[in-house]
């Protein structure tokens, strides 16, 4: 049951997507960056969507990568930041436009229901230069970075389907409380913090691939203090 104060978190709108073929920069690039929204129940697999499938799997995709969520609360800012540009739910590749699902608000490791499906929290996303690509905007991904509003990864621990409308149901909070919005700062502005650096390293839920460039962050600063 959901507290007195608490705002509903859902699901705005599902969106999926298949790889393509694009032009930039006068060579062939294979992207799954354009997603379309969908009606009805979609089946969520262990590793994507039904009708969504990952591009580049080296950097996308896998199971910490399963499915994509966005917020559609940074909508408005987009469109302040990019007048007369379009953008549809879907825009920034999101399988998931969220509301009330914010990334100062969760945790890594959090568990929701959503759908038939439960889904855990598991990183922020980093820009790529598919971000440039969908955009038109050489200094799209930088711009995505600053504007420290990545989305939301997760992970599927339970196979089930979703539709637009689903609410998400918080099952558990994730005992360290490291917020998604906190390792996007660790990466990009707040990167000497040594108290928050040493709590993500320790986040259990986090990534081996995170927490590993955080230890490393941390033993360069600690080499440097001696």
């Amino acid at each position: 049951m959901r507290r007195i104060g608490e705002s509903e978190m859902k699901a705005l709108s599902i969106s999926v997507g298949l790889p393509r073929e694009v032009t930039w920069k006068d060579r062939t690039v294979v992207t799954s960056i354009y997603k379309e929204p969908v009606s009805g129940p979609v089946a969520l697999h262990r590793l994507n969507l039904e009708g969504d499938r990952q591009a580049d799997l080296s950097v996308h995709g896998g199971p910490t990568k399963a499915v994509y969520a966005y917020p559609s609360e940074h909508y408005p800012f987009w469109r302040s930041e990019l007048p007369g540009m379009e953008l549809q739910w879907g825009m920034f590749g999101e399988n998931l436009t969220t509301e009330g699902l914010g990334e100062e608000s969760v945790h890594i490791g959090d568990v929701f229901q959503l759908g038939t499906a439960q889904l855990v929290v598991t990183e922020p996303r980093m820009p790529c230069f598919k971000l440039t690509i969908r955009f038109e905007r050489a200094d799209m991904a930088t711009r995505f970075l600053q504007s420290q509003r990545s989305g939301i990864y997760f992970g599927v621990v339970e196979e089930g389907a979703v539709q637009a409308g689903d609410e998400f149901k918080l099952l558990s909070t994730h005992a360290q409380r490291l917020t998604v919005a906190e390792v996007t700062r660790l990466y990009s502005t707040d990167k000497s913090n040594v108290e928050l650096l040493e709590k993500a390293v320790a986040t259990s839920a986090l990534p081996e691939k995170w927490k590993d460039h955080f230890s490393h962050r941390l033993e360069k600063i600690n080499a440097t203090d001696k």
